[in-house]
């Protein structure tokens, strides 16, 4: 890392230098004579736009490296576009004794030359990035026309992207480290299960980046792949004919079971009910609702009978078009009260020989929960108290083991937070890190 480091502030350096005199050859050539100095600004024009990213290696993926050279890009910019602006007016008034026809022609040159600078590097980083989020895209968008603030704006802009750049190459350093360690390679694969209105897809992983992390420190990653919104009782019985194939088929013995939100309680009822606990190593529940959501019950029960059905009917037929054969929303919906939950703790009973554990969040604000959380935390709150926007902190625990995860300041980590639905880096917890060492304590327990 310190090596690429040292090279990129080299190759900036360098970068920066050639375009502050690409910018201005005109003038260049004026006080020399060269007059072919234009046609080699062409070229190293050329060369810095196609070759910005500073090092071939050194970034994880394309997506990254083309992070790179947007902000490079963007960095050069706001450096070269200072130098021109000085350089211009000292031209003008003091150094050059030249026409101003040409002293027009060369600032002409020099604002088609940021220009294409700027646009290469923004529409880069905004294709790009996945930090910048959509918020701060319209922002930047916004705020590019007010001029003073819009130099803010791409400072901000410049920061988000360098930022993920080097957190991202900082990750894909720390995996190489320990490739040969394999943290994650359990004794028995990993099981990720999904919560509800939610389906494992090919295209859009509910887990975000967390099965690629595990994969690249060696954990072996399946997935319960059951339908969206059904009873507890539904999708347990899917989910165990799931993880009866799983061994079956790769004669795994067991599984190691990682279920977000009400997929928890669905593979606790199928480890005790429907006859998967032979197959069950560990079941890890992420933000499970165990003991209800209150606000669940006063939903179902205040909300009118033919607008619950006119809610259920429109959600059955979007979820049937994404794929689930038979949704049941009240059902599950249902399943989420504090009084099923309560009947549930009764009857249902952790099966010896099976690790249970558990892990809650707590989102600090509404205002940091992506939607629809930012609206639904209130809600929560007010009927359940501290919450990660969805499930009341009150109701995390669950099992031998039970980790509370949060952050300082006014973010908080929210019900998608954990399962890095929105691919976002957050300032003092890395979704990806904290799952890599969730399943590296399980290999270290002999799982």
């Amino acid at each position: 890392m310190k090596g690429i480091t040292t090279y990129r502030k080299i190759f900036r350096i360098l970068n920066i230098i050639l375009l502050c005199l690409v910018t201005n050859s005109f003038t260049i050539s004026v006080i020399t004579g060269m007059w072919y100095l234009n046609l080699f600004s062409i070229f190293f024009f050329l060369l810095i736009n196609i070759f910005p990213s500073l090092a071939k290696t050194g970034y994880p993926s394309l997506r990254l490296r083309l992070c790179g050279h947007g902000s490079e890009l963007l960095i050069y910019f706001v450096i070269s576009t200072a130098f021109s602006v000085i350089f211009n007016i000292a031209a003008a008034f003091y150094m050059i004794p030249y026409s101003w026809l040409e002293w027009l022609q060369n600032l002409l040159i020099c604002i088609i030359y940021e220009s294409l600078v700027f646009w290469h590097g923004i529409i880069t980083v905004y294709c790009a990035s996945l930090q910048l989020g959509i918020r701060n895209r319209i922002i930047g968008i916004i705020l590019g026309w007010i001029p003073i603030i819009n130099i803010f704006a791409l400072f901000s802009i410049i920061k988000t992207v360098t930022k993920e750049v080097n957190f991202e190459i900082e990750k894909s350093n720390l995996d190489k480290s320990r490739t040969d360690v394999r943290i994650c390679a359990t004794k028995y694969p990993i099981l990720l299960v999904h919560g509800v209105f939610f389906r494992d897809t090919e295209y859009f992983n509910y887990w975000g980046r967390i099965p690629k992390a595990l994969e690249n420190n060696g954990a072996t990653i399946f997935y319960g792949n059951h339908q969206s919104a059904l009873s507890v009782e539904d999708s347990a019985c899917e989910l165990a004919q799931r993880i009866e194939q799983i061994v079956k088929e790769t004669g795994c013995e067991k599984l190691n079971i990682i279920a977000h939100s009400k997929g928890g309680l669905d593979c606790r009822y199928a480890a005790a009910r429907c006859g998967s606990a032979p197959y069950i190593a560990s079941i890890t529940t992420i933000n499970t609702p165990h003991r209800g959501c209150g606000f669940a019950d006063y939903l179902l029960n205040a909300a009118p009978e033919n607008v619950k059905n006119k809610v259920a009917n429109t959600y059955n037929n979007a979820l049937k078009r994404l794929g689930d054969i038979s949704p049941d929303f009240i059902a599950a919906i249902s399943n989420l009260t504090e009084a099923y939950c309560e009947k549930f703790n009764n009857s249902i009973y952790d099966v010896s020989g099976i690790r249970y554990r558990s892990v809650g969040s707590k989102l600090n604000r509404a205002a940091n929960g992506k939607f629809p959380l930012n609206f639904s935390y209130l809600l929560v709150k007010f009927f359940d108290g501290a919450n990660d926007g969805l499930v009341s902190e009150k109701s995390f625990p669950w099992g031998e083991k039970y980790t509370f995860v949060t952050v300082k300041g006014k973010r908080g980590i929210s019900h998608g937070d954990m399962i890095d639905l929105n691919r976002e880096n957050i300032d003092g917890f890395d979704v990806r890190e904290f799952y890599v060492q969730l399943v590296a304590e399980l290999k270290s327990s002999g799982f």
